[in-house]
């Protein structure tokens, strides 16, 4: 028992136990709701590389507890809020449809936005994303996005060099909750090691 939290029997192998095990000690939660993740993580992790160093699976795991409020939410939080808002007709992420904003709106681990970001990932992973947005938020596909999003731009190269902060610039563009993101880091560092 961690922090009064069950997180279950680790597999002893880099298996869906063990990355069940560690979301819920990262996350602080039970580990029930997190199981699909871990299995998801089991399989889709190993494959773009992301175990291979501790680092890497620190970083990886850091930069999701945050963009998924501790491994919450894989939709993003609608208000709408002014940021939001701006969504709609934003060119560059492919919105050209009125209500394209809200339709694209961040889903998955890293909060996937923008109909050309699905519309690019889902051929990517064989997966309709832009026809069938809310794909994005089943666990298993929300860590393959997040694995292939990762692998895609070079993540795993930036985190082996301790480059946390510029892969919070890839994830995000630009800063936001870098503080709670290095603190999330670290942490698994420190259960990692």
């Amino acid at each position: 028992m961690a922090k009064g939290y069950d997180i279950g029997s680790a597999d002893g192998i880099a298996g869906k136990r063990t990355h069940t095990a560690l979301l819920a000690l990262v996350a602080q939660r039970p580990i029930e709701p997190l199981q699909a993740l871990g299995q998801a993580m089991a399989v889709h992790a190993p494959a773009h590389g992301i175990t291979e160093t501790a680092a890497r699976l620190a970083n990886f795991l850091g930069q999701a507890a945050h963009e998924t409020g501790a491994f919450r939410y894989l939709r993003e939080v609608w208000g709408p809020t002014e940021a939001q808002k701006r969504y709609e007709g934003r060119r560059d992420l492919g919105n050209t449809q009125a209500g394209d904003g809200y339709r694209f709106r961040g889903r998955g681990i890293f909060q996937l936005t923008g109909r050309a970001n699905y519309r690019d990932i889902g051929v990517s992973i064989g997966q309709p994303l832009e026809s069938s947005p809310e794909l994005a938020e089943r666990p298993d596909i929300a860590v393959l996005t997040a694995c292939r999003f990762w692998q895609s731009r070079g993540l795993n190269a930036l985190a082996d060099q301790g480059l946390e902060d510029t892969i919070t610039r890839r994830i995000n563009g630009g800063t936001n909750g870098i503080a709670e993101r290095r603190s999330y880091v670290a942490r698994i560092k420190a259960l990692l090691s």
